[in-house]
C-alpha cells in the first residue's frame, strides 16, 4: 500500500483511536509487526503520563477540532526504550462533518531532546558556577544591554538581576576615576568598540545603585558565535577595596614619618629629586629650607624619649600651619626637618623660614611644672641647575644648617658658595664621609715615636702610638688632617676605640717580645673621656687580652680632662685598678691648668708645644717650663717636653730637669711593629 510506504513515521486511527495504518517506518522505529500494532488503542503505546495526556486531552480536541501540531510524548519501544517524539495529526472528514480518518506524522526528537537536556544540565551547571564564584559577572547583548548578573554584580551594582536586563550597562555598571571622580571609559564598550579584550584602568571606583563605592579590577572579553560574531560582552570584575586599602596603607608606612605622620626621608628625597629635574627643564624657582631644632637634647635629657617624642610632634604642627599648603614637608629624622618650598624666590623662602623660627622661638613646652624652650636653625638653598644631584642639593643646605647654627642659632642661612664658614663645614663633612669608609675599610695604621728619657738611669723603651690614614698612592695623613673634623661631628670616639682595640691586640700579640718595652701611651679625645659606654670598652678590652697592662698610658688633653672633669677622674680612677698611668697633653694652655691639677690623678704632664719650639730665645716660655716643672716636682709626676728639634732645646730641657722628650731631633714616627727590633733608645736623625 501507498501509505506503509511512506518514509516517515506515520498513522491513521479510527474515531474509537485504535490503529488503522502505520507505516513501514513506524514499525521499524517502534519495532514491531504490523500484525502486532494494527487494531491496537494507539495511546497503549505511550508511557503511562503521555497516555494520559493523550486520551484526556489531545485525542478527544483533535476530533472536536480536527488537527493538533507538535504535541510531546514520550513513545515506549517493543523493546522497552522510550523514544521522544513530535506528534501533528488532522482528521479527514466526509461531507457531513464526521470523522472518516486521521493522519498523523510523528518526528523522532529523541537526540534532540538529549541535546536539549544537556544543554540544559550545562547551563544550569554554568549558572551555579556563575551564581557561586566571587567575582562579579556581567553579560550583554551586542549592543551592550544587560542580559545577566550574578548574585556578587547585583550586590556590588546594587542592581538586580531583573532589574538591571535589557538596560544599558552604563548606567548599572557605572564607573569614574579615583581621584578626579570623572566617568571612567566603559570596557563593555571599548569591547564592543574594537572587538578584543579590555582591563580596566587602575584607580576605578564602582559607584553601586546604593551609594556605596567599591574599588574593583575588572577585565571585559567578547561573547562569539560559532561563527565567529560577537554577539555580546561578558564582564568580569572583583572589588579590590580591602587590597587597596591595605596597599594605601603600607604605601603610606613605607612614606611617613611614624611619629609625625609627615613624608620619611626617602620620600623627600624622590620628591626632591623630581623638584630638580623639574628646576632644570623649565627653570622654575623652588628652595629647599634644611631645618634642625635647637636644645632638643635638654628637653630628651630633662623628660626622656617619650616627652621629646611629643615636642617634636608639636613643633612639627607650628611648622605645617607656616608652610603653605603646596610645599612639601618632611622629618627628615632626629630633630630635622626639611620643607621644599615651591614656585618661590629665595627671598620669600627666608620670610617663611623666618616666620617659622620666630613661631618655635615663642612656642613653650609644658613638661610637668617646666615650660622648656628650643628653638631651630634653618638653611636655605635656591634648587636650580647647579646642583647634579639630590646629595649635593642636601649638603649644601646642611652646611647652610650649620652656619646658622655657628653664627648663633635661631636663625636663617642662605647657601653662598664663596662663603667660608659653608666651605669648611663641607670640607668636615668630606672628612667624615672618608673616615667612615677608612674604618669600614682598613685604611688606617699605627705608628710611634719615641719618648726620650733624659736622665742618666737606664731605662725601658717609652712609645707614643700615633694614628695615620693611608690616603691616595699610599700617602699617610696625620691625625691634624682629619680629628678636628671628627670631634666636630662626633666620630672622634669611634676611631679611638678602633686605635685601643688594634693596639691591645698588638701588645697581646707580641707580649713575649715586648720586655724592653716600659710605656706604650694612647691617646684618646675628650668625646671618649665623656662617654661611659667607652669606658666599659675599654675595660672589656682589658679584661678579656692578655698582656702587661702596667705597660699602658693613656694621653688625653688637658682641656678634655677639665671640661670632662667629673667623667675623666672616674675614668683615670678605674684604670688605675688595672696599673695603667695617665698623661695630661698640652699642659699648660689652659688658664685654669694648676688649680685642676690636684684633682686629677695623672702621671704625666706633657708640656704644650707651644712653649717649646722656641724655647731657646723665648724668656717667657722658658719660665712657664720652669713653673710647670716644679709643680710637677710637688705633686710626684713626671713632664715631658714635645715637639723637641733642636740641640739648643733639648740642652735646656735637660737643665730646667724635664723628665722626657719627644720630637723629630731623635726619633721620626715609624711603623709600630719596628718597636720589636728595638732594644736600645732611638738613634739620633743626626747620627
Amino acid at each position: 500500500m501507498l501509505y506503509e510506504a511512506l518514509p516517515a513515521i506515520s498513522h491513521s486511527i479510527d474515531a474509537q483511536g485504535r490503529l488503522v495504518l502505520v507505516s513501514d517506518v513506524w514499525l521499524s522505529t517502534l519495532g514491531y509487526e504490523r500484525s502486532e500494532v494494527v487494531g491496537r488503542f494507539w495511546p497503549d503505546f505511550l508511557t503511562p503520563a503521555s497516555r494520559a495526556y493523550a486520551t484526556e486531552v489531545i485525542i478527544p480536541e483533535l476530533f472536536r477540532t480536527g488537527r493538533c501540531k507538535d504535541i510531546e510524548y514520550q513513545m515506549v519501544r517493543k523493546d522497552g526504550v522510550l523514544i521522544d517524539i513530535l506528534l501533528s495529526s488532522f482528521i479527514e472528514r466526509d461531507a457531513s462533518g464526521a470523522p472518516l480518518q486521521s493522519l498523523t506524522v510523528i518526528q523522532d526528537v529523541t537526540q534532540r531532546k538529549r541535546e536539549q537536556s544537556e544543554l540544559a544540565v550545562q547551563y544550569e551547571r554554568l549558572r551555579v558556577t556563575l551564581d557561586s564564584i566571587g567575582d562579579g559577572v556581567i553579560t550583554t547583548d551586542a549592543q551592550g544591554r544587560i542580559e545577566y548578573l550574578n548574585p556578587v554584580a547585583e550586590r556590588l551594582t546594587g542592581w538586580t538581576n531583573a532589574q538591571a536586563r535589557s538596560r544599558p550597562s552604563a548606567p548599572v555598571f557605572n564607573i569614574v576615576h579615583e581621584e578626579t571622580r570623572r566617568r571612567a571609559m566603559s570596557p563593555i564598550s571599548v569591547c564592543l568598540a574594537e572587538d578584543r579584550i579590555v582591563g580596566l584602568a587602575n584607580h576605578t571606583i564602582l559607584l553601586s545603585r546604593d551609594c556605596r563605592e567599591y574599588h574593583i579590577e575588572d577585565s571585559a572579553a567578547p561573547i562569539k558565535d560559532a561563527t565567529g560574531r560577537t554577539v555580546g560582552v561578558v564582564l568580569v570584575f572583583r572589588d579590590v577595596s580591602e587590597q587597596r586599602q591595605l596597599s594605601l596603607e603600607m604605601t603610606y608606612r613605607a612614606t611617613h614619618d611614624e611619629l609625625t605622620g609627615l613624608l620619611n626621608r626617602s620620600e623627600f628625597e624622590r620628591r626632591l629629586e623630581s623638584t630638580l629635574m623639574a628646576a632644570h627643564k623649565v627653570k622654575d624657582r623652588y628652595v629647599l629650607m634644611y631645618i634642625d631644632l635647637d636644645r632638643f637634647k635638654l628637653v630628651n635629657d630633662a623628660g626622656g624619649h617619650a616627652v621629646g617624642d611629643r615636642l617634636l610632634k608639636q613643633v612639627a604642627g607650628l611648622i605645617k600651619k607656616v608652610a603653605r599648603r603646596h610645599d612639601i614637608f618632611a622629618r627628615l629624622g632626629g630633630d630635622e626637618f626639611g620643607l621644599i618650598v615651591e614656585h618661590c624666590s629665595i627671598e620669600a623662602a627666608q620670610s617663611i623660614a623666618q616666620k617659622i623660627c620666630e613661631e618655635i622661638d615663642e612656642f613653650r613646652f609644658q613638661h610637668g611644672e617646666q615650660l622648656l624652650h628650643i628653638g631651630a636653625s634653618i638653611g636655605l638653598v635656591q634648587i636650580d641647575e647647579r646642583w647634579p644631584t639630590v646629595a649635593s642639593l642636601l649638603r649644601a643646605a646642611d652646611s647652610a644648617c650649620y652656619a646658622a647654627k655657628e653664627a648663633g642659632r635661631n636663625r636663617v642661612y642662605a647657601y653662598f658658595a664663596a662663603d667660608e664658614v659653608i666651605d669648611s663645614h663641607q670640607k668636615d663633612m668630606q672628612w667624615v664621609r672618608r673616615l667612615e669608609h677608612a674604618l669600614d675599610n682598613g685604611q688606617f695604621v699605627l705608628h710611634w715615636q719615641e719618648v726620650k728619657a733624659m736622665g742618666s738611669v737606664e731605662e725601658g723603651l717609652h712609645a707614643e702610638v700615633l694614628l695615620r690614614l693611608v690616603g691616595e698612592n699610599r700617602k699617610l695623613i696625620s691625625p691634624g688632617a682629619f680629628l678636628p673634623s671628627a670631634e666636630r661631628f662626633y666620630m672622634a670616639s669611634r676611631i679611638d676605640r678602633w686605635v685601643v682595640n688594634e693596639a691591645f691586640e698588638w701588645m697581646a700579640r707580641h707580649r713575649d717580645a715586648l720586655g724592653h718595652l716600659d710605656t706604650l701611651s694612647i691617646n684618646l679625645s675628650g668625646l671618649s673621656i665623656g662617654d661611659g659606654d667607652f669606658h666599659r670598652y675599654v675595660i672589656d678590652l682589658i679584661e678579656t687580652m692578655a698582656f702587661d697592662h702596667h705597660k699602658l698610658c693613656f694621653e688625653i688633653t688637658e682641656t678634655a680632662a677639665i671640661t670632662n672633669l667629673s667623667d675623666a677622674t672616674s675614668f683615670f680612677e678605674s684604670m688605675h685598678a688595672f696599673g695603667i698611668r695617665f698623661a695630661l697633653d698640652d699642659f699648660g694652655s689652659g688658664l685654669s691648668s694648676f688649680s685642676y691639677l690636684k684633682n686629677l690623678p695623672a702621671d704625666y704632664l706633657k708640656i704644650d708645644g707651644q712653649f717649646i719650639r722656641d724655647l731657646a730665645t723665648n724668656l717667657v716660655g722658658q719660665a712657664t717650663v720652669r713653673c710647670i716643672q716644679e709643680v710637677a716636682r710637688i705633686t710626684g709626676k713626671k713632664t715631658v717636653a714635645e715637639f723637641v728639634e733642636t740641640e739648643a732645646v733639648e740642652a735646656l730641657l735637660r737643665e730646667i730637669g724635664v723628665d722626657y722628650t719627644q720630637g723629630f731631633l731623635r726619633h721620626r714616627p715609624e711603623p709600630l711593629d719596628t718597636i720589636l727590633t728595638m732594644r736600645s733608645p732611638a738613634r739620633s736623625l743626626s747620627e
